[in-house]
């Protein structure tokens, strides 16, 4: 645990917003966000940015440098010069119209029939045979393509693995990581594996709705038939009526009316080109080809039935940390003071912080620091894209009726736990939101249990209130049995911490 509209009436631009729903967590070890490069554009595409990053886009090279090597041991790779070089080819050829960053995208192909593809930050790009058999020209393969190349461009894996490390306050490597100014650290521990980074490709409806937007882009500005992608869409949804669950759907979340979306996109563009290109006769040849080669032999693949890889469990033991002592010393951040026993550090910058004794941050047994003993304190961002919820953040956020400042600090409470539990499949409401008071200001009280990772359970006692940058959260962890001995020390602090304004 702690584990964005530019006009469009005819002829303006529509603009996503991706929502920056968590920030100041971990150290800042790169640009919280980096805006595309404005193009004042002849059609009127849809203009969309990256999300907030706790890496920079070179970071983002790095982790796909560091995981791409282990995804390749666990993945049965293809390993054919002549399907892997036309595969490349036409992957480099999208790449080349990708706004943003010139990552450098390459691409693969794995030995597996299953229709699906995935991304990995900085331009690893990897592609099932599958999905080559099941396209019926070169432009729909290339919608593929250019969906996942839109993964590396708007940044998605990286800002899933910054939002996580932020939520997961317990459970993974924000406590170990906060205070840490080494960013080879922040990798090691976000890229140790591909099995541990599942949560790269873990995206949001709303990112693959991006996605799928910008690929129809970058599928126009190719040369290729705008409309490639919806018709692939509708191929694999017609199969899985058939079949049942087609992979790519179950680890790429589909986006309410997505088809429909994509044909917006390609009258935003113009319509579709009356050059645009839909097949070359490489395409059937390597489609042939491909189908003379021996499937996979099912050594070396660890997915789950859902397709995806399977999460290794955290596990680990922890010596009992000494008492809280009596005597309380002061830790502030950019946004907080706060008291805590002096026998507790604290690490942590801008708006992050964690306060654990000594033992309070162990090894969770994948070589990660988590937070068994001790308090996180971070902003959530409420505004969400995920949930289809609406924007619950702007001018005048936190003022207004003393009932509705009530019912939006509930609702902005009732996300974080969602955030929460994305990245905490054990965690459970034990007692939902009593209000109490912070330094005088109307706050929330929530208790949680989650799995601990000194084993057995742990209790999480969070506690929320508005704030100018967002929601302002704490959190108070100890192990289920221990949580009680910690609770006066914890009240203490709590009744210490003084906003600063």
């Amino acid at each position: 645990m702690p584990g964005t509209r530019v006009n469009t009436p005819a002829g303006a631009r529509r603009t996503d917003r991706i929502g920056q729903r968590l920030r100041g967590s971990v150290t800042r070890v790169g640009s919280l966000t980096l805006l595309l490069v404005a193009v004042v554009w002849a059609d009127g595409r849809t203009i969309l940015k990256p999300g907030w990053n706790m890496f920079s886009p070179q970071q983002d090279v790095e982790v796909g440098q560091q995981v791409s090597p282990d995804a390749e041991r666990q993945l049965p790779m293809l390993n054919n010069a002549r399907v892997d070089n036309y595969v490349d080819s036409l992957g480099r050829r999208l790449a080349s119209t990708a706004p943003g960053e010139p990552y450098p995208y390459h691409f693969k192909v794995v030995n597996d029939p299953a229709i699906n593809a995935f991304a990995l930050p900085g331009g690893p790009i990897y592609i099932n045979r599958g999905v080559i058999e099941a396209a019926d020209s070169e432009s729909q393969l290339a919608g593929v393509l250019a969906h996942e190349i839109s993964h590396v461009a708007l940044r998605h894996g990286t800002n899933q693995a910054s939002k996580a490390s932020a939520a997961q306050l317990p459970l993974a490597v924000l406590g170990g990581l906060i205070g840490s100014d080494s960013t080879k650290s922040a990798l090691a521990q976000l890229g140790a594996s591909f099995a541990v980074n599942s949560i790269l490709l873990k995206y949001s409806r709303s990112a693959e709705s991006q996605a799928d937007i910008m690929g129809t882009q970058i599928l126009y500005d190719s040369g290729y038939d705008s409309r490639a992608m919806g018709q692939f869409f509708e191929k694999i949804e017609a199969q899985q009526e058939g079949r049942g669950q087609v992979e790519f759907f179950s680890n790429h979340p589909s986006p309410d009316n997505r088809i429909e979306r994509v044909e917006e996109e390609v009258t935003l563009l113009g319509g579709a080109r009356r050059d645009g290109a839909t097949n070359d006769r490489e395409f059937d040849d390597v489609k042939r080809y491909l189908a003379s080669l021996p499937g996979p032999s099912g050594q070396g693949q660890t997915r789950s039935g859902q397709g995806q890889m399977q999460p290794r469990v955290a596990s680990g033991s922890s010596t009992t940390p000494d008492r809280p002592s009596g005597r309380f010393s002061g830790a502030e951040n950019s946004i907080l003071s706060i008291s805590h026993p002096d026998n507790w550090q604290f690490y942590g910058q801008g708006d992050a912080l964690t306060i654990a004794p000594p033992g309070g941050l162990i090894d969770d047994g994948q070589g990660n620091q988590a937070l068994a003993y001790g308090v996180i304190v971070n902003i959530f961002d409420p505004q969400s894209d995920s949930y289809g919820g609406q924007q619950l953040q702007g001018p005048g956020y936190g003022q207004g009726s003393a009932q509705a400042s009530a019912t939006r600090l509930q609702q902005s409470t009732d996300r974080l736990v969602q955030e929460l539990r994305l990245s905490n499949r054990d965690m459970r409401m034990i007692r939902r939101g009593e209000a109490v008071r912070v330094d005088g200001a109307p706050a929330l009280s929530t208790y949680l249990s989650n799995s601990s990772p000194s084993g057995g359970r742990e209790t999480d006692w969070l506690v929320t209130m508005e704030h100018p940058e967002g929601l302002l959260f704490l959190v108070f962890t100890a192990p289920e049995s221990e949580f009680q001995s910690y609770e006066g020390p914890f009240h203490e602090m709590l009744r210490s911490v003084r906003i600063k304004r």
